[in-house]
């Protein structure tokens, strides 16, 4: 298990081609703020833990469709969203969310596209967030993390940083069918980078490599259950 923090690995800066900050998306981001601040008196800490340029994954629990918005409007910098393919095709909606970066994804199958769209965004130096639980928690309790998280953190090569959310299933949760007053915290991880794990993935097999991966997404589910 890779537990210890390297020295950040960033890419040049003439080199980044981050997702960009839209005017659409900085109206967003200033909305989710008021809204997350005002509302529920959200609570950020260690948000200097999240790189301002290069790739980088954030890795977060999933409880509430709030996830995202709140996310996006704690951190300094522009996030890539994953979004069902489909609502690409409607009309403003479609234009709206590419203005607020969002990767489109496929989750009825055929996601090789989708890795596709999400490596393409880190290998240009993005930050991307990403639920290693694969959906929305039923209960309130962090579930088991899916591998894909860990395929990720192999081929993209960047960093990720941990993220717990408090409060959004209470407000937002899947039993509620309107969002509902608390109180939220973001809390912010220090960086992993899993570099004995990424050396190994070059040269093992493929169970090995399958194990790797689960192995990258379960490390990455307890250091957010210790936030």
């Amino acid at each position: 298990m890779e537990s210890s923090p390297a020295p950040s690995k960033r890419l040049p800066e003439d080199q980044v081609r981050a997702a960009p900050m839209t005017w659409t998306y900085r109206i967003a981001q200033w909305l989710s703020r008021l809204a997350s601040r005002g509302i529920y008196r959200t609570q950020v800490k260690n948000v200097e833990h999240i790189p301002l340029v290069g790739p980088v994954i954030l890795a977060s629990n999933h409880a509430s469709l709030a996830d995202p918005p709140l996310i996006g409007g704690s951190v300094p910098r522009a996030v890539n969203f994953l979004a069902r393919d489909t609502l690409f095709q409607i009309p403003i909606l479609g234009w709206y969310i590419r203005k607020l970066n969002a990767v489109p994804v496929n989750r009825d199958g055929g996601g090789g596209a989708g890795l596709k769209a999400i490596l393409d965004r880190l290998h240009n130096g993005a930050a991307i967030l990403l639920f290693p639980e694969g959906t929305r928690t039923d209960d309130g309790r962090l579930k088991p993390a899916r591998s894909g998280i860990g395929l990720t953190v192999i081929k993209s090569g960047a960093p990720v940083v941990p993220i717990r959310l408090h409060g959004t299933f209470e407000a937002w949760g899947r039993h509620k069918r309107f969002p509902g007053r608390g109180r939220f915290r973001v809390v912010v991880g220090k960086p992993l980078y899993f570099e004995s794990l990424r050396a190994e993935a070059k040269t093992c097999d493929k169970d090995r490599l399958k194990a790797i991966y689960q192995e990258i997404a379960d490390t990455i589910m307890e250091r957010i259950a210790e936030l």
